[in-house]
């Protein structure tokens, strides 16, 4: 198994380019199964979590046609694919696909609005937390979906097709949302899908299904009204920046110092979190090429944050706002307000040298003066790369495992890092 070396106390300083959003690139994909033509999707990022996602479409009969190098191309940019599901011809996502990602869950959206019928296992994924699927079957049983669950698989059948109804979330669901919208937009009739979740991802994947033909009002806000249609036809579309990502890399920088611009990042997508990020010191500012973040040495400062949905600040960057947070001048809170389980990450940031007690959903991080290097197991996605964060800013060598999470959805970081002036290094499993 993979480990990731680091050697902290360089500065970052140059140019990361972002790459496009993997939450936002996986529902695109699924979303190939609501048409028989090509669905062309550019800035797809070279992720494991894509790879496997490709191997579930492909049980489904997508085929997937990856567009060759052009000049510039480089492993940290986005690679361009097309999706064609010109015949459904298997409705089952069996255990030993679904259990490696959460988000192929969502295939059972476009496959019953299609053929109306879907098989499909409950899911795996991080363990942050249980993550239910009630709401999104929730979703499908308004739209008329008969749901049983047989030996461990959510068994979906609507024989006559999909009738437009109301979802009202009790709660914002990104995943709820998604599904929602990939249902709605065959079903006959008229569909409101009330407290949507309003991140960016979602709102991506409204445009892209609106491409497609499908007919949805109120993108961006709470309330969507999906009007369905008998068909959807293919389409381009090229992913958002992903906004996770940026987040880490600022908050990297943030951590070390120096100066860095987050090249094709886009400050609308995580204003919360930049604007936590300039109360802790470091300097934010958005260019014609990207957002550009400095910080000239100084302390950092400690800032309270509590996660929320968007446009607050988001859960996926609490594990690496925290990292930053073990080296502030004072006692920070950092309450999370979403997973139930998030906070895995505390144990290994305290084999490091943290301060960190934790009280029910609040963490209180008291900043240190200086990190050690040290062995540290990653426990999930954003846990793992808060270590790396807090690796950066250690004295001597850490030692990352299991970093076959970081592969799940941060493209080419050691490279992206190391080009910056960190001492990273990814070291071969035996």
């Amino acid at each position: 198994m993979d480990r990731i070396q680091i050697t902290g106390g360089a500065s970052l300083n140059g140019v990361i380019p972002i790459s496009g959003a993997k939450n936002a690139a996986l529902p695109l994909m699924i979303a190939s199964l609501l048409t028989d033509e090509t669905l062309t999707l550019a800035n797809v990022p070279r992720l494991s979590d894509v790879t496997a996602l490709s191997r579930i479409l492909s049980n489904h009969g997508v085929d997937r046609m990856v567009a060759g190098k052009r000049a510039g191309q480089s492993a940290e940019t986005g690679q361009t694919i097309a999706l064609t599901a010109r015949t459904i011809v298997d409705t089952c996502a069996p255990y030993e696909l679904v259990s490696t990602m959460r988000a192929s869950f969502w295939v059972i959206a476009p496959l019953i609005a299609r053929t109306g019928e879907a098989r499909v296992s409950l899911p795996g994924g991080c363990a942050i937390g249980t993550r239910p699927v009630d709401l999104l079957l929730m979703a499908l049983e308004k739209l008329g979906a008969e749901i049983e669950i047989e030996a461990g698989d959510v068994v979906a059948r609507a024989p006559k097709g999909l009738v437009g109804g109301e979802i009202v979330f009790p709660k914002v669901t990104v995943g709820g949302t998604h599904t929602a919208l990939m249902a709605a937009v065959l079903a006959r009739g008229t569909t409101h899908i009330v407290n949507a979740a309003r991140e960016p991802e979602v709102t991506d994947l409204a445009h892209c299904l609106v491409k497609m033909g499908a007919r949805i009002e109120g993108i961006g806000t709470s309330h969507l009204v999906v009007t369905g249609v008998a068909r959807l036809t293919g389409a381009h579309h090229t992913v958002l920046p992903d906004r996770i990502e940026t987040g880490t890399y600022a908050m990297a920088v943030a951590m070390t110092g120096g100066d860095v611009l987050l090249e094709g990042a886009r400050a609308d997508l995580l204003d919360s979190a930049l604007g936590t990020l300039s109360q802790s010191g470091a300097e934010v500012s958005s260019e014609e090429g990207g957002v550009r973040i400095r910080r000239n040495g100084g302390g950092i400062a400690p800032v309270d944050v509590t996660t929320e949905p968007f446009p607050g600040f988001p859960t996926d960057l609490q594990a690496q706002f925290m990292a930053l947070m073990t080296r502030a001048g004072g006692t920070s809170t950092i309450r999370e307000t979403i997973f139930e389980n998030r906070f895995m990450h505390v144990q290994e940031l305290a084999r490091l040298g943290a301060r960190i007690r934790l009280d029910g959903d609040v963490a209180h991080v008291e900043g240190v003066e200086r990190l050690k290097g040290a062995q540290v197991m990653a426990t999930d996605l954003r846990a793992s790369v808060s270590l790396v964060i807090a690796a950066l800013a250690a004295e001597g060598t850490t030692t990352i495992n299991r970093v076959y999470h970081l592969d799940r959805g941060f493209e080419a970081l050691e490279a992206k890092l190391s080009r910056c002036g960190a001492q990273v290094q990814r070291i071969a499993g035996g």
